[in-house]
């Protein structure tokens, strides 16, 4: 019995050192110094430092990594940062794709210029080969300090149109202040919402038009789904922990109860973009069933989640893309969202591509690349967008 017990004991030591030293490898990494680097001070848009950038930039191009000043939903100034990239042989002022990124996670560790700024980025290539800039946000709390408002759309909109307005101050590279917004999943959403708040917000910044790819449109209805699958399952869990830094009535033990609320506190802390969310998949093999212990319809986070869904007005065309075997945002929900659209009066083209999926919408050899450069171009060259709507 003496041996069966120290032997139990040393394999739950050997387990214990096992969990441990996966929970400290999946942590993100450390943002450097560069995104501490400034003080929040200046008119939404100031650029405030800029340094070289090589990470993943393509063969061809120059990059650059900035800080500059953007503004919360209560208007108080934060710091936000941002990848830029330009081709290498352009000369003259150039017009700017601003890029709306999607889920990565809200720890700051998690920005995609830390851990790589062309994850799930369609077109890029050509974007480059066109002659366009690129000006890659990644919104307050990413990178930099301050706490990440995962899909609250005012929050991130205001940091996609500042970096626009920060990278038109570079000395390195002439950038203009006209811009096309595009934006996938999450970014899609803040894309939309860029659309919406640009000529209040900043006038200055003549946003041509939007390209959502596979928006996280209809909130409600993609977290009703969300509860079903592991990925969905961590989108929820960045969700709810932001919307309760967020806004004052919504609280994590409200719909999610005892142990499974402390991992999902411990899921919002890691990214979801690389091997490392394989802990939290193997954190919510404890959790079986839905994450949510109760449906969020007709209570606070429902509310909220009714009012970051980007219903308009558009004074711009819009361009729509979805993965018919989309398995997070799903075809028909998307396909009802644009119809609400539709019937508001907004300019807007749809395309579902068949055999896509959430991710492989916008891979390098999808069908959408054609399709959304040469509508880039149409609107930068300003020629009127023949819409779905009337169809």
């Amino acid at each position: 019995m003496r041996r069966f017990l120290i032997v139990l004991v040393a394999l739950l030591v050997v387990v214990a050192v096992l969990v441990g030293g996966g929970w400290l490898w999946a942590r993100p990494d450390e943002p450097a110094a560069f995104y501490r680097s400034g003080v929040a001070e200046g008119a939404p848009g100031t650029l405030l430092a800029v340094e070289p950038y090589t990470f993943d930039v393509p063969e061809g191009a120059r990059g650059w990594r900035i800080l500059y000043v953007t503004t919360r939903i209560d208007d108080t100034p934060a710091l936000a940062s941002a990848v830029v990239m330009a081709p290498e042989a352009a000369s003259g002022p150039l017009l700017p794709v601003a890029w709306a990124h999607g889920t990565n996670g809200t720890a700051p560790g998690c920005a995609p210029s830390v851990v790589g700024p062309l994850k799930n980025v369609p077109a890029v290539a050509e974007l480059l080969a066109e002659g366009w800039a690129y000006v890659g946000t990644d919104y307050v709390g990413l990178g930099t300090e301050g706490g990440h408002a995962y899909l609250v759309g005012e929050d991130a909109a205001r940091a996609v149109l500042d970096s626009i307005r920060a990278a038109a101050q570079m000395a390195e590279v002439d950038i203009l202040p006209r811009t096309l917004v595009w934006g996938h999943s999450q970014g899609g959403n803040s894309a939309l919402w860029a659309g919406m708040l640009a000529e209040t917000y900043a006038p200055d910044v003549a946003v041509l038009g939007v390209a959502a790819q596979a928006p996280a449109s209809d909130l409600p209805k993609l977290v009703e789904g969300a509860q079903r699958g592991m990925f969905g399952k961590i989108v929820s869990s960045y969700l709810l922990h932001a919307y309760a830094a967020a806004y004052d009535d919504v609280r994590v033990e409200d719909y999610v109860d005892g142990y499974r609320a402390a991992i999902l506190h411990d899921i919002a802390g890691r990214c979801a973009v690389d091997a490392k969310a394989l802990y939290s998949i193997a954190q919510l093999s404890l959790l079986p069933g839905e994450l949510f212990a109760m449906d969020p319809t007709g209570t606070p986070l429902g509310a909220r989640l009714e009012q970051n869904v980007p219903v308009g007005p558009f004074p711009m065309p819009l361009f729509i893309s979805q993965g018919i075997d989309d398995e997070i945002v799903l075809e028909p929900v998307q396909a009802g969202f644009v119809a609400g659209l539709c019937a508001a009066g907004a300019n807007l083209v749809y395309r579902p591509y068949e055999g896509r999926s959430h991710v492989s919408l916008v891979a390098p050899d999808s069908p959408l690349t054609d399709d959304l450069i040469a509508w880039t171009r149409a609107r930068f060259a300003g020629e009127a967008s023949e819409a779905d709507c009337a169809r």
